[in-house]
């Protein structure tokens, strides 16, 4: 279930991406929710997809976490996401616990080096049975570029969704991605991929 696309670049993947968003807008007049990652992957090709035509109206945007500070701070992933899809008429959310997770067109999601997605970290052992949909969390370690506390979807949440997509530069993270969706490890990552069901497209 896991398609991996070798060589994309920053263009071919916002192409992709505005394809699946046309897509899902035309399957109804209702609006598409979407979730996408923070970091420095995915602001560019956002920035590419935001300058492209969509009736951006109807798309509202979630953060698949933030760290835990105010939306004008630099490490805010509201703040980002903001700050590039609102402009093109789109509604983005503040991620916080109060939220009503909607069913999710895409969920775009990272993934780090120890097997983390979302905030999920190893040491939050996140479950696929989770109850919640969303979670305050305490990376350990933090991050050193980032040492904040975290708001993160859970497994459940972000797998209510028709299709997954992944960005993963680098061949240490492809292997290790590689071999969560084998399921040869119980990071993060694995069990996210372990109990998907939905399309998973990983871009590297």
């Amino acid at each position: 279930m896991v398609a991996i696309i070798e060589g994309a670049d920053d263009a071919a993947i916002t192409g992709w991406l505005h394809g699946r968003l046309r897509a899902a807008l035309a399957q109804s007049g209702a609006p598409v929710a979407i979730t996408v990652p923070g970091g420095s992957t995915p602001f560019p090709i956002l920035e590419r997809l935001a300058a492209m035509p969509l009736d951006w109206r109807r798309v509202t945007v979630w953060p698949g976490d933030d760290r835990r500070v105010a939306e004008d701070h630099p490490a805010s992933n509201a703040g980002r996401i903001r700050e590039l899809l609102e402009s093109a008429g789109a509604e983005v959310v503040a991620l916080t616990v109060m939220e009503e997770v909607p069913h999710f067109a895409l969920a775009w999601l990272g993934m780090g080096r120890d097997g983390h997605v979302a905030s999920l970290f190893p040491n939050t052992d996140p479950r696929a049975d989770d109850p919640e949909r969303v979670r305050m969390l305490t990376p350990d370690p933090l991050p050193p570029e980032a040492p904040f506390d975290r708001i993160t979807l859970t497994i459940p949440a972000l797998l209510d969704s028709d299709e997954l997509l992944f960005v993963i530069r680098g061949a240490d993270k492809r292997a290790l991605f590689e071999a969560a969706a084998r399921g040869e490890n119980d990071l993060p990552i694995a069990r996210l991929l372990g109990a998907a069901r939905q399309p998973v497209t990983c871009f590297t």
